[in-house]
Formats: structure tokens, C-alpha cells, sequence
């Protein structure tokens, strides 16, 4: 049988060569080009090791380094051809290396496989696209404070069921979503921690028998140690499903937010005022002003759960180490992060055109006896047990209905058949404003509160 044309690395030793389809369906360039930075720095971290080692001669590691700084360069410029038979990055990088140096290129694959080498770069690349992240939710987080602390005294219903439940501030409302961004901001931080273990040195799943440094190139690459095994080393992918499982939470907190953003504009509701510049017009009503950015944020957290449903399907069945089907792990991450990365933006933009209709949000915080509450808090203070006041409360509430009158419109006279305990000072704690200043709690709604806590996130989102 006559020589086999292949350019395949691993060419050698088939017979044939691959089918056309083969081909295109093992191919996934079109994907992981996005990890050139990643690939190449990780390349140059191993070759300097393996001269540092003295696996290979200084001057080989030299020009293999230049030569992928060259390489580098015309990808940046975009004068880099990408070749789908070359398979991947690696591959590519490596089929321009040999163009550029020649057979000493061959030296750079000592003591390392496609299989640690592809997950070094991905864990490199998450942990980039996390930092990123992190960055985008301090600025929204920084946002929210803006708008909380221009209007820190407005009062606005609490909902509990989509009902008005109990006045609270509008600032106070703001700071609960900066609270879930704090939380998103956290665990992106814990994936940087968590992904921060250096599989370079695998090898394809067993290790090395060359004496290699794996602590010389996780220090290189910025990474907090070398993994422990080189089985998990090579088959695990917990840092891209956490990825996308933060992702999917961070996302779910941008819907509710939007999800609140739509409500308050609706026409119906009108406690907020949106900017023209984040909202679009109709095709046939004239008049029509709609939150389309917002919607798109909640819309678009649904691919989001995909993505991470995604991987969690493609790994649920793999034995260990390495399998074909983990190519299928960067583009549902790569996916999330571009969306993620311009929601947030979108987010930010959208806090930042906010404008709180202040007289008819006061006006709702009346609706729905939202001081009853404070009338059986009220009846406590004055000796009676919560399950007996609240009972008495009941009865104000049933009054104030009949008479189509919110509590606080009440006159003294008719409140205080309640109960003997009641006195003139009861007036005071049905209105919205002292209920909102009474709820002096850690972490209640008062302004007190909300001005220290304010002071607190400024200094920590600088």
C-alpha cells in the first residue's frame, strides 16, 4: 500500500483518510479559535519550563517562543488563516509553527497532550471571562446606588403575591437586587478560585515520565497550583458547568429586575419613567413606547438555562477521561458569556434612565392597608398578645374597607372602639411614613438604615 496523504498529526497510523464528513463533524475551529490568546500562552509557558528542565536546548525554546509571538501577531491583524482540516487551535497554531521555524516545532509537544492542553486554555479563558463579568456587575451594582441614593426618601408599596403588602422606600427596594448582584459577584469570584488549578502536565490522562515543573508553569499562567490528578486533570469540566451555573443566577436576577422594570412602566402601574433611548417604538400604534431592552433581559436568560442544561447533559454520562464529546463544552460558554456580558451592560444602561413617579408611587403605598401591620404592632406595645392584635386589626381593616377609607383616614374616634388600649398616638403609626421609619431592624427599610447601608456599599464598589 502506497503512503497515506494526510497532514493529520496523527495521520501515521490510519490506512486512509478521513471522509469528508469526518472531517467537518471533528472540526472545531470554527469554535475555539476564541482561545488563541489562552493557547498561546500556554504553549510558551511550557516550552520555557521544558528549557528551564533542560528536556529541551534553550536556543529550540527561544525559537519557538518568537515564533508564536509571531504567530499571535498575525491573528491579531487578522492575517492568520484558519484552516477547518488542521481540526482546532492547537492544531492550527502548531501547523503555522512548523511554517515558521521548521522541524523544530516538534519539540514544543514534549510532556503534554490536546487533552491537558485544551482544558488549560478553557480554564484560562473562564477565568478571564469571570473577571470580566465581575467587572460589568460592580458597574450595574455602582448604578443601582446612583438611582437609590437620588431617591433615597421615596416611599412605594412592598408586594408580597403581587399585592401591596407594606410601605417601604424605593432605595431600600433598589438594594435588595444590588444584595443578589453582590451574591452573583461573589460566586464569580469563588469560579476564578475554583478554576485556578493548572491541568498542564497531564499529559493525555496518565502524567509524564519527563521531569517536568508543574508548579514553574501554573505560576506562569497565573494559576494557584497544579491539580492533584492527572485523570481529573484532563476529564474534568465542574469550572465551565459553575460557569454557567452563576451565569444562569446572575441572569435570573437581571430577569426579575426587568421583570419589576416592565411591571412599573406598564401603563396600567406607571411608578416609573424610562428614557427614550431604552425604549423602542411600533410598527402600527404611533403612540407606543415599549421596554423592549428589558424584555430582551428577561428573554434572553431562557438561552442562558440552555446552555447550562446543555453540558450538564453532555457530562452526565462520561466515564472518565477523555472523550470527543467534551469539544461540545466551549460554545454553550462562549454563548453565555457574550450574552451575559451585554445584558449587564443593557442592565446598567437601563438603571441608569430610570426616573420613579414619586406622587404615585406615595399614592400605591396607601392602597391595600399597608399599615395594618403596624396597627397590630401598635396593640402589641400596648400589651396584648401579636395573635390577639392581629385579630383586631382584621376588624380596622374591615371598617376602613366598608367605608372605602385607607387606615390612616380613619378618625380617632372610630379606631379606638378596637380596643380600650387604643390612643391618641395611634394616628401616628398608621401613616406610611412612620411605618416605613419604624422598621429600624438590621436590614429593614428605614431611612436610618438605608443611609448606613448606602454609605457601606459606596465604599465597598468604589
Amino acid at each position: 500500500m502506497g503512503k497515506t496523504k494526510t497532514n493529520k498529526v496523527w495521520g501515521t497510523r490510519m490506512k486512509s483518510k478521513p471522509s469528508e464528513l469526518l472531517t467537518k463533524i471533528n472540526a472545531s475551529i470554527d469554535v475555539d479559535k476564541e482561545l488563541y490568546q489562552q493557547d498561546i500562552n500556554g504553549s510558551i509557558a511550557h516550552c520555557k519550563m521544558l528549557a528551564k528542565q533542560k528536556i529541551i536546548k534553550s536556543d529550540i525554546s527561544k525559537k519557538i517562543v518568537n515564533g508564536l509571538e509571531k504567530i499571535r501577531k498575525e491573528i491579531q491583524s487578522k492575517k492568520f488563516k484558519f484552516s477547518q482540516s488542521n481540526e482546532d487551535i492547537h492544531l492550527n497554531i502548531e501547523k503555522r509553527l512548523f511554517e515558521i521555524i521548521g522541524p523544530n516545532a516538534g519539540f514544543l509537544h514534549i510532556a503534554r497532550s490536546r487533552n491537558d492542553q485544551v482544558t488549560t486554555d478553557f480554564k484560562l479563558w473562564v477565568i478571564d471571562a469571570s473577571q470580566n463579568l465581575n467587572i460589568e456587575i460592580k458597574k450595574l451594582i455602582k448604578a443601582l446606588i446612583k438611582l437609590a441614593e437620588k431617591n433615597k426618601n421615596v416611599i412605594m408599596p412592598g408586594f408580597t403575591h403581587l399585592k401591596n403588602a407594606q410601605p417601604v422606600l424605593f432605595s431600600h427596594y433598589l438594594l435588595a437586587y444590588i444584595e443578589m448582584f453582590k451574591r452573583d459577584h461573589k460566586k464569580f469570584t469563588n469560579v476564578i478560585k475554583n478554576t485556578s488549578e493548572n491541568p498542564l502536565g497531564s499529559a493525555a490522562l496518565a502524567g509524564t515520565g519527563f521531569a517536568i515543573d508543574r508548579f514553574y508553569t501554573s505560576k506562569q499562567l497565573g494559576f494557584l497550583k497544579p491539580t492533584d490528578n492527572s485523570i481529573d486533570g484532563v476529564s474534568d469540566r465542574d469550572y465551565a458547568i459553575e460557569f454557567l451555573f452563576v451565569s444562569s443566577l446572575c441572569s435570573m436576577h437581571l430577569s426579575r429586575l426587568a421583570e419589576e422594570i416592565i411591571l412599573w412602566n406598564s401603563d396600567i402601574v406607571n411608578m416609573i419613567n424610562i428614557n427614550d433611548k431604552m425604549l423602542t417604538g411600533s410598527s402600527i400604534m404611533p403612540q407606543k413606547k415599549n421596554p423592549d431592552g428589558a424584555e430582551l433581559l428577561r428573554g434572553k436568560s431562557g438561552a442562558i438555562y440552555g446552555n447550562l442544561n446543555s453540558l450538564l447533559v453532555t457530562m452526565k454520562g462520561l466515564p472518565l477521561s477523555y472523550f470527543k464529546d467534551m469539544q461540545e463544552d466551549k460554545k454553550p460558554v462562549f454563548e453565555t458569556f457574550k450574552i451575559l456580558n451585554l445584558n449587564l451592560k443593557i442592565a446598567k444602561e437601563l438603571v441608569e434612565s430610570i426616573s420613579p413617579n414619586k406622587a404615585i408611587m406615595k399614592k400605591f403605598a396607601n392602597y391595600g392597608y399597608t399599615t395594618a401591620t403596624d396597627f397590630a404592632d401598635y396593640l402589641v406595645k400596648k400589651g396584648l398578645s401579636f395573635r390577639e392584635a392581629h385579630k383586631k386589626s382584621a376588624k380596622l381593616v374591615n371598617i376602613a374597607e366598608k367605608k372605602n377609607l385607607s387606615l390612616n383616614e380613619l378618625s380617632f374616634s372610630e379606631i379606638k372602639k378596637i380596643d380600650k388600649l387604643i390612643k391618641p398616638d395611634v394616628i401616628k403609626a398608621l401613616k406610611i411614613e412612620n411605618s416605613v421609619n419604624s422598621k429600624t431592624s438590621y436590614g429593614g427599610t428605614s431611612i436610618k438604615n438605608v443611609v448606613k447601608m448606602l454609605k457601606k456599599l459606596k465604599k465597598e464598589f468604589k
